[in-house]
């Protein structure tokens, strides 16, 4: 049997990551970004703008057996969230219905933003979704709008996305950066390669017959207390001084729990911050 084909629509530094992880696998991987030549080598580039109503000239005409829409905003307000994933996957799902293309599932890139627990409480994909801010408030629209397609789709929410390229936390433990303690400030955590890996493991499931679910968390093992993750950062970057005068007491503080990716068989490569942010300083 022929292996299956995905469009990855929206195809930037976490599509990138998975379309390497499914084309030694055999896959056909179509990236659909504005410029395609930042595409990995191997991937079938769509050069298309997912703002844009029009159906991009380069829209594959053969079959597409898994659509995965993984866009980012080009403005961080309610208009570019809602250009960027309610319109955007409206027109490419009405792309794939002018093409006469059925996938066999769309994997919807969703966020931990939905939720709106802030006592430190643990979240799994049954709890409420039903944070205050618009950016929570619009991706809840756009996972109704992929789970009302007539496409089977899973929702997938990845939680703080930290990698290569993303140092945002080291930077700011290097500026001084402290986090207020009591009562702790929980956070949740994905490698990007695991973000990636997530995905590629739910579409190769769906390939060999697994049942799905309609939502997932993508998280590491090991939520826990901001404060903490700051302490051992300072530790390994060898930063002497801070004040705790001004530390961050930012809203949101929640543990989300990856169960349900575990029970299917989903491992993390790095369970924790600490592997993850090591392989980092390891990198550097």
């Amino acid at each position: 049997m022929a292996a299956p084909s995905v469009l990855i629509a929206g195809c930037g530094d976490i599509g990138g990551r998975l379309a390497l992880q499914l084309l030694p696998q055999g896959w056909t991987v179509y990236g659909l970004r504005r410029n395609v030549a930042k595409l990995p080598h191997g991937v079938r580039g769509v050069g298309g703008d997912l703002f844009d109503a029009r159906i991009p000239v380069q829209w594959p005409e053969s079959r597409i057996d898994y659509l995965v829409y993984c866009a980012t905003p080009t403005a961080r307000d309610e208009a570019g969230y809602r250009a960027a994933y309610v319109q955007g996957l409206r027109h490419v799902l009405g792309w794939t219905e002018r093409s006469g293309q059925k996938p066999k599932r769309i994997l919807f890139v969703s966020s931990s933003s939905v939720y709106g627990q802030q006592g430190g409480e643990w979240v799994d994909e049954t709890s409420p979704a039903e944070a205050d801010g618009f950016s929570g408030r619009v991706m809840r629209e756009a996972e109704q709008v992929a789970l009302n397609s007539g496409v089977p789709a899973s929702i997938v929410r990845l939680t703080g996305i930290y990698g290569p390229g993303r140092s945002d936390l080291m930077n700011r433990v290097r500026q001084g950066y402290s986090v207020a303690v009591d009562p702790p400030l929980y956070g949740n955590r994905i490698h990007v390669d695991d973000a990636a890996g997530l995905l590629a493991f739910l579409l190769q499931a769906d390939a060999k017959g697994d049942a799905l679910e309609d939502c997932y968390l993508g998280v590491d093992d090991a939520p826990v207390p901001l404060a903490e993750v700051v302490d051992w950062m300072r530790t390994r970057l060898n930063v002497t001084q801070w004040s705790d005068e001004n530390s961050v007491r930012r809203a949101g503080s929640k543990r989300c729990s990856n169960a349900r990716a575990k029970a299917l068989g989903w491992v993390p490569r790095y369970a924790s911050y600490k592997e993850g942010y090591e392989a980092m300083l390891a990198d550097n």
